[in-house]
Formats: C-alpha cells, sequence, structure tokens
C-alpha cells in the first residue's frame, strides 16, 4: 500500500474528487484526471443498458471533450485491485506511458501507483 500522506496536494486532491464523486453517486468507483493546465475532470462509473464505462474512461473522455492535450496524472477509487487494461490505455492515449495512475480504495488509501505504460 502507498502511503497516501505521502502524496502531493495535487495527486491527493484527484484522489479525494473520485472518492467523493463514488460515495456522492453510489456508483462502483469514481475517478478524476489532471490534465496539463492543472484542470480537474471527475466522472463516476456509467452503467446503462446502451452504455457502460468505467470511471476512469469517462473521466478521459470529459477530459478529451473539454479540449484537454495531455494529462499529468489519474486517480481511480475502486474496490478492484488494479485498473484495468483498458483503463491504462485510456490514460496512455492521452497523457503518455509515464502517466501515473493512482489507484485507491474506497477508504480512499492509496494502494499502488502505476503507470498508464
Amino acid at each position: 500500500m502507498t502511503d497516501s500522506n505521502g502524496l502531493g496536494p495535487e495527486d491527493r486532491k484527484i484522489v479525494t474528487l473520485a472518492r467523493s464523486t463514488r460515495a456522492r453517486n453510489g456508483v462502483a468507483e469514481g475517478a478524476a484526471v489532471r490534465d496539463e493546465t492543472g484542470r480537474t475532470y471527475v466522472a463516476g462509473t456509467v452503467s446503462l443498458d446502451s452504455l457502460r464505462l468505467s470511471a476512469l474512461r469517462t473521466a478521459v473522455a470529459m477530459a478529451v471533450a473539454s479540449g484537454a492535450k495531455s494529462l499529468e496524472a489519474a486517480a481511480v477509487v475502486t474496490e478492484a485491485e488494479s485498473a484495468s487494461a483498458e483503463d491504462l490505455a485510456a490514460v496512455r492515449d492521452l497523457g503518455g506511458p509515464d502517466t501515473p495512475v493512482l489507484v485507491a480504495g474506497p477508504d480512499g488509501a492509496v494502494r499502488t501507483t502505476l503507470t498508464a505504460g
């Protein structure tokens, strides 16, 4: 487990935003991404009959739709042990292979930091 207290303030912010979105919307996952200008985009899992998106892919899509050119970091709050390959691919497509992806549990404690790789 990664010490969440060792995170910088901007990384703590995206973990907190992801956790808040998950709790407020009652969804399986919450995610937040930070673009190259420092703007953040927050999303929860989308689960419709016609559309299913993870929280992280939704947050990346929101960043792209808002004009982001790159990502500095991403965070996902989930009960899963790690981010899925599809989630990492979405982060990599916008941010590049070295973009950090913070994976936190529902309590907000960061379990691991991956790269989009």
